[in-house]
């Protein structure tokens, strides 16, 4: 048998990426995290942390947190339905790890999730990701849960569609006379910095491509912050790809101009989890996709 104080001291080490706050998240001395760690890593015969800044788990201590994870969540699960059994986390709140687009987190997940939250006293953990690249968690086993635009569900995880997130190019009205004032051409779009959320970031490319028919890569500033990106937008800096639900107040006031009124890029989302049963997962599922209806169209 596993030594789940061990496997416990390998996760906190890993999902808070070093030894010292992993001993502050289980009250116990750095020294004994780091000796459960090792003793751990004797008995399996295998490296299982890469030691650094931030400490990374192998594959072999990626399997194991994975493993940890889902004991901690069914032993959540059975400490509810069964208070008084031996053993069980009575009392105690299951953590969910989430993969989520900044868009969803700066519009509509919050929204959508803070009840059931706080009804099921379940705790959040939210990793921010581009929408296109939350799947990625999911073959890593980083989460257990991820807003995705990926409708194939990995091998042992559900999917299913969530709506579509409808995006506008916007910019302000002084940048569009600066750069758009003879129209949307394949020269202005060239010359036209506009705002990307980070590198993997595809949005601007694909609605320069649908307006230009043309793979222009225009000048980009990086911004990997939902707010931050809006202000790039409103203060004249770049133009970029928002929620619709984010700009049109500020469409319909002036502050900000289409630069192609009625072109759309809209992003189906779905939600992958895993096809493990647990009821409260499963509520989950249904509270998400049910309050989702109402922000996504």
């Amino acid at each position: 048998m596993l030594d789940y104080a061990s496997l416990d001291a390998l996760l906190a080490v890993v999902r808070t990426g070093s030894f010292e706050r992993a001993a502050a998240l289980l009250s116990v001395t750095p020294s004994a995290v780091s000796q459960r760690v090792k003793l751990l890593e004797e008995r399996v015969g295998s490296l299982l942390v890469r030691r650094g800044q931030p400490c990374e788990a192998t594959s072999s201590g990626a399997l194991l947190c994975r493993h940890t994870e889902r004991v901690q969540l069914l032993e959540a699960e059975l400490g509810g339905r069964m208070p008084t059994l031996p053993g069980t986390t009575s009392g105690s709140r299951a953590r969910l790890r989430i993969a989520v687009n900044d868009d969803s987190m700066s519009t509509w997940f919050i929204d959508a999730t803070a009840d059931f939250c706080i009804e099921r006293a379940l705790l959040l953990d939210v990793v921010v990701d581009d929408q296109d690249h939350t799947a990625e968690r999911i073959r890593a086993g980083d989460v257990q849960g991820a807003v995705t635009t990926q409708a194939d569900a990995a091998p042992g995880w559900r999917s299913v569609k969530l709506g579509r997130m409808r995006y506008r190019a916007v910019c302000s009205p002084g940048y569009f006379e600066r750069y758009f004032a003879e129209g949307l051409t394949r020269e202005a779009l060239r010359r036209a910095p506009c705002v990307n959320f980070n590198e993997k970031d595809e949005l601007q490319k694909r609605f320069v491509r649908r307006v230009a028919r043309a793979d222009i890569a225009p000048p980009a500033h990086f911004v990997p912050h939902g707010e931050g990106f809006l202000r790039a937008c409103t203060s004249g800096l770049a133009w970029g790809m928002c929620p619709q639900r984010l700009v049109e107040s500020r469409l319909e006031s002036g502050e900000l101009v289409e630069l192609s009124p009625g072109t759309r890029l809209d992003l189906d989302l779905y939600w992958q989890s895993w096809r493990l049963a647990l009821g409260w997962l499963d509520d989950f599922t249904a509270e998400l996709r049910a309050r989702a209806k109402s922000s996504l169209s």
